[in-house]
């Protein structure tokens, strides 16, 4: 069993929470270590917004709840109630992130009116105590590191895409592992757009650090391109190819372009992670292949419907194929670029 970063996070900073809570005198320490909970984030923006978030929702929701308690009393009713308008209110104001803790702060400020106003300025303070050691925790221990992430998915990804590709138009993969491995793959693409999208926010302030991060970015999302035409790849094969029963020299041709562009592919990769050798290239397929496949589609094949199915197919390769030229291009720049910089300094 493996603990990750944010697990970690959690626990530290509940143990935090209720520490400093012991340590001040709070009678309700238990309050600081459920904020703590809800506020660990995946990414420093995050959990900076979430932080403001929750303060402005949290401090509506103890005027709401003490404004509430003078109106309508505090029976299990009326706590009730104001939780949904609570609820209610935060999905208008599109914060409904911050739904969980706000209805916490209504219901233990509205339980302890009858306690009296020391005990209300308590519970207040405990969620305080937890949104800010969540915060601290977050930032000081084991930032999130989004980039090596990022990468760690994509070679994944890449992995079982080939898998696939390599083995789509041979078929010979049972269906369900075939399907599991669609499934699998689909899936580390959405870890991946997650993963580019808490990296995409993070906030840079040196106007150097930016660019820097928005090259990056654009490579990210170029790896990430390249990785979806893959799968179109994958799904146009099996929805059309085996419907359209292609001749044998056209199945051939497929299957040697495909294993060219997996090649390619890989070596993309390699080539970003710097295990190419500094004279190699990565072996892009020549321009010419997805166009023969366009002739013999077209000089072979009558039947209108099977050439429809087969065109598809073959769009579907110069697709794929275009995104890696294109991510060969970008990681190209943004390795002269580097090696630029480094040389100036």
């Amino acid at each position: 069993m493996k603990i990750g970063a944010r697990v970690f996070k959690t626990g530290l900073a509940v143990a935090i929470a209720l520490w400093v809570g012991e340590l001040s005198g709070l009678q309700s320490p238990l309050i600081a270590a459920i904020a703590a909970i809800v506020m660990i984030q995946p990414s420093i923006y995050r959990s900076w917004v979430q932080v403001l978030q929750q303060l402005q929702s949290n401090l509506l929701g103890a005027g709401i709840a003490l404004l509430a308690v003078w109106l309508v009393g505090s029976s299990p009713l009326s706590i009730g109630l104001v939780s949904i308008f609570v609820i209610l209110l935060c999905i208008r104001l599109k914060a409904e992130e911050t739904i969980g803790l706000t209805v916490v702060t209504v219901v233990v400020l509205m339980e302890a009116h009858g306690l009296g106003w020391p005990l209300i300025w308590d519970r207040l303070a405990a969620l305080l105590t937890g949104i800010v050691s969540s915060f601290v925790v977050n930032i000081a221990v084991a930032p999130p590191r989004h980039r090596s992430r990022f990468l760690s998915y994509v070679q994944d990804a890449q992995s079982q895409l080939s898998r696939l590709l390599r083995t789509s138009v041979s078929n010979e993969l049972k269906e369900k592992v075939f399907k599991d491995e669609l499934n699998g793959l689909r899936g580390n693409l959405r870890k991946l757009e997650g993963f580019y999208d808490l990296f995409a926010e993070e906030r840079v302030l040196r106007r150097k650090s930016r660019a820097h991060r928005a090259r990056l970015l654009v490579v990210y999302k170029g790896m990430l391109s390249a990785l979806e035409r893959g799968v179109t790849l994958v799904d146009a094969v099996e929805e059309y190819y085996f419907s359209a029963a292609p001749e044998g020299s056209w199945s051939r041709l497929v299957d040697r372009q495909i294993e060219t562009l997996c090649s390619y592919h890989e070596q993309l990769l390699w080539k970003w992670e710097g295990k190419l050798k500094a004279n190699a290239a990565a072996a892009a397929p020549p321009p010419e292949g997805t166009v023969l496949l366009t002739e013999l589609i077209n000089e072979g094949e009558q039947d209108p419907a099977a050439r429809t199915r087969l065109l598809t197919v073959a769009s579907a390769i110069f697709a794929y194929e275009d995104r890696l030229r294109r991510l060969d291009k970008l990681t190209e720049h943004w390795l002269d670029r580097q090696e630029g910089e480094a040389s100036d300094e």
